[in-house]
């Protein structure tokens, strides 16, 4: 993982539109494996199951990251913390969401809203939603919903072998 004296930075153009509000979305989608450790949001949400990922593959924070990068025009998750790097091993996610949205802040950018939606059938998001929430707006501030649905036992999703996430942003310039 990273130096933690040493902040990140991203790879990103010198300049960006000067827009009054970006919108970005992002998704992300992990296989399930029995016997790991879940964390939605920066929240542990089980030890039963666990994501087969290069990080920590908290779906949330993934799809939050794809869609602040997409709001910037900066690309997606794969292209700044890529599975071929060592250093993000096992790396919280809360690493890249953090760089991600100081990065964003430096172009004179904050959050105005963010929607996220799982899509899982295990486990239960009821009881982690409001930590999930405050875990989140510690990092990008105020304005976070998470809302969670099922697929119906259709697809992977469904049969409880995979959990998904969608993000939507709306930025707002503050110059």
């Amino acid at each position: 993982m990273a130096d933690a004296e040493e902040p990140l930075r991203l790879r990103v153009p010198p300049k960006v539109a000067p827009l009054p509000f970006r919108i970005g979305h992002g998704y992300d989608l992990h296989r399930l494996k029995k016997d790991g450790r879940l964390t939605l949001g920066g929240v542990v949400v089980s030890e039963e199951v666990g994501p087969v990922a290069h990080s920590d593959g908290d779906v949330v924070i993934h799809a939050v990251v794809d869609a602040l990068l997409g709001a910037m025009a900066w690309g997606d998750i794969g292209l700044h913390f890529p599975d071929s790097d060592a250093r993000w091993k096992g790396a919280s996610s809360t690493v890249f969401l953090t760089t991600v949205f100081n990065e964003i802040a430096r172009f004179d950018y904050q959050l105005l809203n963010l929607d996220v939606t799982i899509l899982a059938e295990f486990p239960r998001i009821g009881p982690f939603r409001e930590r999930m929430v405050r875990h989140l707006t510690d990092i990008l501030g105020d304005q976070v919903n998470i809302k969670a649905g099922t697929n119906e036992r259709c697809d992977a999703i469904g049969r409880g072998e995979a959990i998904a996430a969608h993000a939507v942003v709306l930025l707002e310039a503050d110059f």
